[in-house]
């Protein structure tokens, strides 16, 4: 499938790298292109894919790079949808894939793969179920996709009856055409990417498509309280599984506040480190997985009550002079901010604001109620000052979080929570929002010194 082709990589990230490294060990000419510069990457990785043959195009995109000479453009999942090499593909019928679909096509047959996708929760739930069925199955379980291990990474290594599980992206399920789970998992669908996706109705299609590919022999596990998700999925044929944290349901769900497998009792919800009903939502979740595979109760209550949470996503950081500080600088979008802040039931001193998006700030207004105090920071700071005088919080801003962070810690109270859930993406100052997070961390770390 993938042996003597000319293939082009749209993009040398994570993805880039790994594919580009399995492809030229399988006899095709590989090039890869990336429309930034050459000193931004990993030499080593470079010389290394150099001295095995692939060919680089670093700082633009030549207009006569592409023609129908080649079989395969592989997508960086980060590439625009319609970058000028994705259209031209399209006119010269040269097929657009993704790493994600390409690896896909090429699993052995006797591996199980796990697709776990939806707007929030997927990290962790996708994290969890790992941690309870490596607990459960030992080497033969592997971790990777959107959490940052390209699954091409691994396809050199699987052996008979290994388990993948995957964290998928709408960006990588832009490109789906065959990639389907044999188990698959929706958290909930929300707004969110729709700069890159163009329209909510696109998003949801794209974060479906491994589910439009399922047939009957394989599962769905889905949020049975998220309209949108059960909307968008009705007419799929692989056999559907819910939970629930509303409603008792057949499927996972809460009673005398304990979850059950339907009328098995599996844990008592206080018995959950990660805070907030999401992760009792997302520990649902990977419980209806665990059990398509066969894991004891002991297994999942053992990892479940042990699992501190995902790093950058709701991450209990420290306990300074009575004030628990947590780091949720994967929150970039309001929805995110929406569940942080409902997992706090005390004062809560939260840090807003980066990247100018045209968040409404507003949408936050019902989930205020415990909110003493507020940092704006960012390109939006402003705007999250005019909100919070607005709601009459006392708001100050700075641009760096460096500078308003010990502010921000004096006016907080004793017994308290200071939350960085900024609602608002990181790239206006920094490359990715996990630097963001460890700034914040290195804060709190200078704090109790």
């Amino acid at each position: 499938m993938f042996d003597n082709k000319k293939i082009l990589i749209l993009g040398f990230a994570r993805s880039g790298y790994d594919s580009a490294k399995y492809l030229i060990d399988h006899n095709n000419q590989v090039i890869v292109n990336d429309g930034g510069s050459e000193e931004k990457h990993d030499k080593d990785k470079m010389n290394e894919l150099k001295e095995k043959g692939v060919q680089f195009i670093f700082g633009s995109h030549p207009d006569d790079l592409l023609d129908d000479s080649f079989d395969y453009l592989i997508k960086n999942p980060g590439v625009p949808i319609d970058h000028k090499y994705v259209l031209k593909a399209r006119e010269l019928g040269v097929e657009v894939l993704n790493e994600a679909e390409m690896s896909y096509r090429l699993l052995p047959d006797d591996v199980t793969l796990i697709g776990i996708t939806g707007t929030n929760g997927k990290t962790t739930t996708t994290t969890l179920t790992y941690e309870i069925l490596k607990e459960a199955y030992g080497d033969r379980v592997h971790l990777c996709g959107n959490i940052g291990y390209p699954i091409s990474g691994i396809l050199n290594m699987l052996k008979k009856d290994d388990i993948i599980v995957m964290e998928v992206s709408c960006q990588q399920g832009e490109n789906f055409t065959k990639f389907k789970p044999h188990v698959g998992v929706i958290t909930n669908f929300s707004e969110a990417h729709i700069d890159f996706m163009k329209t909510y109705e696109h998003y949801k299609e794209a974060k479906a498509k491994m589910f439009y590919n399922q047939d009957e022999s394989d599962i769905a596990i889905l949020n049975k309280e998220n309209k949108e998700v059960l909307d968008e999925v009705e007419d799929i044929k692989s056999v559907k599984k819910y939970f629930s944290s509303k409603n008792d349901i057949d499927g996972c769900h809460l009673k005398d506040n304990c979850i059950y497998y339907y009328d098995e009792k599996i844990i008592d919800i206080d018995d959950i480190k990660i805070k907030g009903m999401h992760n009792v939502e997302n520990s649902m979740a990977a419980i209806m997985v665990a059990k398509e595979f066969d894991v004891s109760n002991e297994v999942i209550v053992k990892v479940i009550s042990d699992f501190k949470g995902v790093e950058h996503r709701l991450e209990y950081v420290d306990t300074v002079n009575g004030r628990e500080f947590y780091n949720d600088t994967e929150a970039t979008n309001i929805k995110c901010a929406q569940i942080a802040l409902s997992s706090f039931n005390k004062d809560t001193y939260i840090i807003l604001g980066g990247l100018e998006r045209g968040q409404n700030f507003d949408d936050l207004i019902p989930f205020m109620k415990n909110v003493k105090g507020i940092l704006g920071i960012g390109q939006c700071r402003d705007r999250v000052k005019e909100f919070g005088d607005k709601l009459g919080i006392p708001t100050i801003t700075y641009e760096h979080l460096s500078d308003g962070f010990n502010e921000l810690y004096e006016m907080s109270s004793d017994n308290s929570v200071i939350l960085l859930s900024p609602a608002s993406a990181s790239w206006d100052q920094y490359k990715e929002c996990e630097i963001r997070g460890a700034e914040f961390k290195d804060l709190v770390k200078k704090l109790k010194k």
